[in-house]
């Protein structure tokens, strides 16, 4: 096992005025792969490098200001039951963490805790797996009150799993009540007890923000724009290029986890439509399970989103496996990642390629099956964004109707009604009638062609016929008709 020079300070510039909270040494203990096992034939084992998984390990810790004062790989044979590495390792591990004077050694792994217990005893400094560390960064990251109580849940389903009984003060009893009372609850009782409490206070605010989540999105639906969601690894850029599509200015720097709380900005589609886009937190490599349930009222507009952008560094050298970590979250959300119609893969930071580079990669992008095309962009200089707006109102529009109409010029709450609830595509006053060519949405369908006997688009596809359904108060423009024309949908060729 070799030290591996590290730089903690070279590596990224420090922020000013941010706090030094102690120096870190990161251990990668890394499980030997052998040639022909069943992890050797799995795509993460195969594409996930030792240097790179050792290189995010310590993005991680500098994401909350720790000092890195080494950061070495360790590789094991198998994992022990009481330290997770073995005996001589933890020897060595300890003789440099002592010359090295270090306040923390973060493990890049998940640990039981009874190994992180055996570890700190060892090693003579606090422990931290990699579970525990992420959840110190969204702690640190969360700003909105959404995310503090997600943040806090996750934190207390972890802490809830380290009460066990080899810490020594856990077996203390509180006496009981009165003179002749019984023995009391037991010290890991009482800390059990007060964060099942802290948890379940949690979880009743957080389906009050999920209620209010839904009314959101209820009032969304009520309005023509769809939602186009940002998901990705972290750092892959999804901040950056959020502002880009949407002249926001949501924080983005070049670290892991550095936007948390999601956003929601209006997005304007090359023919004058709009939708909105939506920039959610990124995914991670063995991302623990509570953040994953904590976490789940914010992914739920990726789980309604009509169009998902998975956003890609396609520089990084662990690319590869990093889309196969997100698909596995996507997974776990219930959302198929190989849904071409739904997902579009775009591959970020192609700036960082020379001209023969980035020649080389449109090759490869066009010998991609067609439903399954990737857009090549680069955040940060603009190139491709054209063609990806041109490829989300494709998308959008496949779910959409395309109707002519014409109407009166002076139905003044008619046009305005249209302008408000459809897609606006050409517009031409010819005899005191505007001749209009809207897109409408599939929940307005029905309504345009009540109220303004529209028909389908000359290049709309066939029709067919049915009984229209209940005309609502709200839609109160709407005119009755024994059957309506609505056109059926087809898939568009891409």
């Amino acid at each position: 096992m070799e030290p591996r020079n590290f730089d903690g300070d070279a590596d990224r510039p420090r922020s000013a005025g941010a706090k030094q909270t102690g120096r870190v040494l990161v251990i990668g203990p890394y499980l030997r792969v052998r040639a022909g096992s069943a992890d050797a034939q799995s795509e993460s084992h195969v594409q996930r490098d030792a240097e790179a998984r050792l290189d995010e390990a310590a993005g991680l810790a500098r994401a909350i200001d720790l000092v890195i004062a080494d950061a070495i790989i360790a590789p094991i044979s198998q994992i022990r039951p009481a330290t997770y590495i073995g005996k001589g390792k933890v020897e060595e591990i300890a003789a440099l963490a002592k010359s090295l004077d270090v306040e923390l050694v973060v493990m890049d792994c998940a640990l039981a805790p009874i190994q992180q217990r055996n570890l700190e005893k060892e090693l003579h400094a606090k422990v931290l797996d990699r579970t525990g560390l992420i959840l110190e960064i969204f702690g640190r990251r969360a700003k909105t009150k959404e995310g503090s109580l997600q943040v806090e849940l996750a934190h207390l389903n972890y802490q809830r799993s380290r009460l066990v009984r080899s810490w020594t003060h856990l077996e203390r009893q509180r006496g009981g009540f009165g003179f002749m009372g019984g023995p009391g609850e037991t010290q890991i009782e009482a800390d059990r007890r007060l964060i099942q409490e802290r948890i379940t206070k949690l979880e009743s605010e957080l389906k009050k923000v999920q209620a209010t989540r839904r009314l959101h999105r209820a009032g969304r639906q009520r309005v023509p724009y769809r939602v186009v969601a940002l998901v990705g690894y972290t750092n892959a850029g999804k901040s950056t290029l959020f502002n880009r599509l949407t002249r926001a200015d949501v924080q983005a720097a070049d670290m892991l986890f550095a936007t948390l709380d999601p956003t929601l900005r209006a997005l304007n589609l090359p023919h004058g439509g709009k939708a909105m886009l939506s920039d959610t937190v990124g995914f991670i490599s063995n991302l623990p399970t509570q953040l994953v349930a904590a976490f789940r009222a914010t992914l739920e507009e990726v789980l309604e989103a009509d169009v998902i952008l998975h956003v890609r560094d396609i520089s990084h050298e662990d690319a590869e496996a990093q889309q196969s970590d997100v698909d596995a979250v996507l997974r776990q959300l219930g959302i198929n990642p190989d849904d071409s119609g739904r997902i579009i893969e775009v591959w970020n930071k192609i700036d960082r390629y020379d001209v023969q580079q980035r020649e080389e990669l449109l090759n490869i992008a066009a010998r991609r099956p067609e439903d399954h095309p990737a857009m090549l962009v680069s955040a940060v200089s603009g190139e491709g964004i054209d063609v990806l707006l041109a490829a989300i109102e494709e998308r959008l529009a496949a779910k959409r109707t395309t109707l002519d109409l014409s109407i009166d010029a002076a139905d003044g709450a008619g046009i305005s009604w249209l302008h408000r609830n459809s897609e606006v595509l050409a517009k031409e006053l010819h005899d005191g009638r505007f001749d209009m060519t809207v897109r409408v949405d599939e929940t307005k369908r029905d309504i345009v062609v009540n109220r303004f006997d529209a028909v389908p688009h000359l290049s709309a596809p066939e029709s067919s016929w049915r009984k229209p359904g209940p005309i609502t108060p709200e839609h109160s423009l709407a005119k009755t008709r024994s059957y309506v024309l609505v056109v059926t949908k087809t898939a568009q060729p891409r």
